[in-house]
């Protein structure tokens, strides 16, 4: 028996039901085990699905332009200039945004502090093999839970929000009420198990949805929640004194959560380019996701003082830094592989069609 399917049998064991969310924190987090501890090679064609940054730099470029023009106006204002990326994979992307300010925005880029929040000390490791040209990012304690610093400047994730863990519900029919889904254990598999005690609030959307709507709901209709990608964004938002508070992710809005196509959530398994709804086969060795509730975080930073600036798709929102880059001629020449990079990141076949970005200020 493998080290990690040991791990949650040992708490299954102690629990009786595991919470999914807890499952999936091991899956993808456990020390030593867990995917994205020791999985350093999950994007691209070699690994097990395909990213906006694994497309080329462009996407790093159009970010660094934009956010060039985010931290000017702060500059102008007198405020100390740190740019927080959370979740930094591998440091790609952190790698194209600094190449480009720095080439195309000297001055700029030699007041930046460029801030990496991530837990995790293996990757911290590979992200700084990845940028050991540049000299002005740092790395906060891996041990801290999160940053605890006030701070000027631009805070953002790309494909973050949806790697935290989630809690499903499922809808029982008869007994027109919500359960949890959790992981039990019947012979050497792991296996879903309804549990009547939630181990999370029922979100507020769930709890004002129609008595219409919930009698056309077939039984076992499930959904996620995800409070720990909730109570980050909140966090954020509240060291955040002045600036940008931005995420780029896969999701939907509340008014959007509920589709007949959907009757199983969003949760997907992701390995080698396949996607699987077998979300408890191999825990450690295939990535899991689910999509981002937007409402739900929208609502978290402007309860926290934020103003919302735009919530658009991804497409929308590279279109609009495009034209204004291409007017400033900040570009230089446009070639085919340019032109095939922002095909991917914005045509609805690849990566332009579920994506969507947020942005808060302060």
């Amino acid at each position: 028996m493998k080290p990690l399917p040991e791990i949650i049998r040992a708490e299954i064991a102690g629990t009786g039901v595991l919470s999914f969310a807890r499952f999936m924190e091991l899956a993808l987090y456990c020390p030593e085990y867990g995917y994205y501890e020791q999985q350093k090679d999950t994007a691209g064609r070699r690994g097990d699905f395909i990213t906006s940054v694994s497309t080329g730099e462009l996407f790093g470029q159009l970010l660094a332009f934009q956010f060039a023009g985010w931290l000017e106006e702060l500059r102008a204002a007198g405020c100390e200039l740190r740019m927080v990326e959370a979740g930094a994979h591998d440091g790609r992307l952190a790698g194209d945004i600094l190449g480009w300010l720095q080439i195309h925005r000297p001055r700029l880029f030699s007041e930046i502090e460029y801030v990496i929040f991530e837990p995790s000390a293996p990757r911290q490791a590979w992200q700084k093999e990845t940028l050991r040209h540049f000299s002005n990012v740092r790395w906060p304690d891996p041990q801290c839970s999160t940053l605890n610093q006030q701070l000027d400047g631009i805070i953002f994730s790309n494909e973050l929000l949806d790697a935290f863990p989630v809690h499903r519900l499922g809808w029982d029919a008869k007994r027109k009420s919500w359960f949890e889904w959790g992981v039990s254990v019947e012979g050497d598999k792991f296996v879903w198990a309804k549990s009547r005690k939630l181990e999370c609030h029922l979100p507020s959307f769930i709890l004002h949805l129609p008595a219409s709507l919930l009698e056309l709901l077939p039984d076992n209709y499930t959904l996620e929640t995800s409070p720990a990608a909730e109570n980050w964004w909140r966090a954020a938002a509240g060291i955040l004194s002045r600036g940008k508070l931005l995420a780029i992710d896969y999701g939907f809005t509340e008014a959007e959560q509920f589709s007949p196509a959907r009757t199983n959530g969003t949760l997907r398994a992701y390995f080698r380019h396949h996607v699987s709804d077998d979300l408890l086969a191999n825990p450690g060795e295939q990535d899991l996701t689910a999509h981002v509730n937007f409402s739900a975080i929208q609502q978290a930073g402007e309860a926290a003082g934020l103003r919302t600036e735009s919530f658009q798709t991804q497409p929308q929102f590279l279109a609009r830094v495009l034209e204004k880059a291409v007017q400033e001629k900040s570009f230089g020449e446009w070639n085919a592989s340019r032109t095939r990079q922002f095909q991917t990141l914005t045509h609805p076949e690849h990566l332009g069609r579920a994506f969507r970005v947020l942005v808060q200020s302060r």
